[in-house]
C-alpha cells in the first residue's frame, strides 16, 4: 500500500515522502497515530502542489538573502562597546550587538545568522561572516569603537 508519511517514521521516510508499506502496518500503526495517511490522487496533488510553493518561497528566500548579500558586501558597521583601559574590551563583541547595529543602517537581521569566528576583544575594524540562507553567505565589514 502507498502511503504519504505526515511525521518522520524510522526506517521508512520523512515528512511528505510517498513509501510503500504493508497493508497492515499502514491500517494498524501508521494510520491510528496520524504517522501517514494513504496515497490517493487527490492527496498526491495536493502534496505536488504544496511541493511546489515550498519550492517558490525557497527560492524567493534565497534570491532576497543574495541580495542582502550584495548590500552588506559594501558596507561598514560602527558597533560601540565599552572598554577598559588600553582599549580592550570587556568581555567579547557578540553578534547581538552586530545585528543591534545593523538596525541602524535599516538592515533587519538575526543574531543567529552572523558567524564570528574568532572573539573580537579589541578595538579595530574586523570582517565577519553573514549567512542569512543555508548555501548564501557574505563578508561584512565591523569597526570596533569605544562608547563614550
Amino acid at each position: 500500500m502507498k502511503v504519504i508519511l505526515l511525521k518522520d517514521v524510522k526506517a521508512q521516510g520523512k515528512q511528505g515522502d510517498i513509501v510503500e508499506v504493508s497493508d497492515g502496518y499502514a491500517r494498524n500503526y501508521l494510520f491510528p497515530n496520524n504517522l501517514a495517511k494513504p496515497a490517493t490522487a487527490t492527496a498526491l496533488n495536493s502534496i505536488k502542489i504544496a511541493n511546489e510553493a515550498a519550492a517558490r518561497r525557497r527560492q524567493i528566500e534565497h534570491d532576497e538573502a543574495v541580495e542582502l548579500c550584495k548590500k552588506l558586501a559594501g558596507l561598514t558597521v560602527t558597533v560601540k562597546i565599552k572598554t577598559g583601559a588600553n582599549g580592550k574590551l570587556f568581555g567579547a563583541l557578540n553578534t547581538a550587538a552586530v545585528s543591534d547595529a545593523l538596525k541602524a543602517y535599516g538592515v533587519e537581521l538575526d543574531k543567529k545568522k552572523i558567524v564570528i569566528a574568532e572573539p573580537i576583544k579589541a578595538l579595530g575594524r574586523y570582517t565577519v561572516t553573514v549567512k542569512p540562507f543555508a548555501e548564501v553567505s557574505g563578508k561584512l565589514n565591523v569597526n570596533v569603537v569605544a562608547a563614550e
